[in-house]
């Protein structure tokens, strides 16, 4: 900085500065200002937002167990539009989908079922775990209206699938009810493989010993 004589020197030099500078700093202070707090009211829109649908979303749980009590989804079936209106987007509103197409599945109303699944899968991405849910469910809706090929499509081999001892299980379920023994047998062996040790799909021994029953060890024998 220029180095002046006196007070006064220094005073004319700031107004020279403010004159030509002034204006631009005014208006950088106050976009950043605008900035900031724009900034701190989406935050708090959007917590609130959250918090809306949680709420909702707990209703729409609530509903659900005295819906599928009753028989009844249509209160279940109001939140869940709900959700998917006001809270677009939401992971919320992807669950209330999956959700109530179990409720669809419990009532025997496979076809809502189905469009309650397509939806979540429509709305989410590939590697989404909540659309890996919906696609092996999806899987099994369509083996019960009897479409095993549409089936067995949704459940193929897929890389890096975290649950893909259930999509081999499920396959293999397909198969057996289509009467394709032998490729169920394997689909069960392949879900064995696949399967987490800690974490053993429910029935799935049951299963491949009703399809390749094993000999006895020698210490069964009598």
């Amino acid at each position: 900085m220029e180095s002046y004589r006196t007070e006064e020197e220094q005073l004319e030099a700031l107004k020279r500065w403010w004159k030509e500078n002034g204006t631009s700093t005014l208006v950088s202070i106050f976009l950043a200002v605008a900035v900031a707090f724009g900034w701190q009211g989406w935050q708090a829109r959007q917590q609130a937002r959250a918090e809306s649908a949680s709420i909702l979303f707990q209703q729409f749980l609530d509903t659900l167990g005295s819906a599928e009590q009753s028989g009844s989804a249509a209160e279940a079936e109001a939140l869940a539009t709900r959700l998917a209106t006001e809270y677009d987007g939401t992971a919320y509103a992807r669950f209330a989908e999956l959700h109530l197409a179990r409720l669809h599945v419990i009532q025997g109303d496979l076809g809502a079922a189905e469009a309650a699944l397509r939806t979540v899968l429509s709305e989410t991405s590939a590697g989404e775990d909540l659309h890996r849910v919906a696609r092996l469910r999806l899987g099994r809706v369509l083996a019960a209206r009897g479409d095993t090929e549409g089936a067995l499509d949704l459940l193929a081999d897929d890389a890096d699938n975290p649950y893909a001892g259930a999509y081999a299980m499920a396959r293999g379920d397909v198969l057996l009810a289509a009467g394709r023994d032998s490729e169920a047998a394997a689909a069960y062996r392949e879900a064995e493989t696949l399967a987490d040790p800690d974490r053993p799909l429910p029935g799935l021994t049951e299963k491949l010993e009703y399809l390749a029953p094993r000999p006895p060890t020698a210490g069964a024998q009598g």
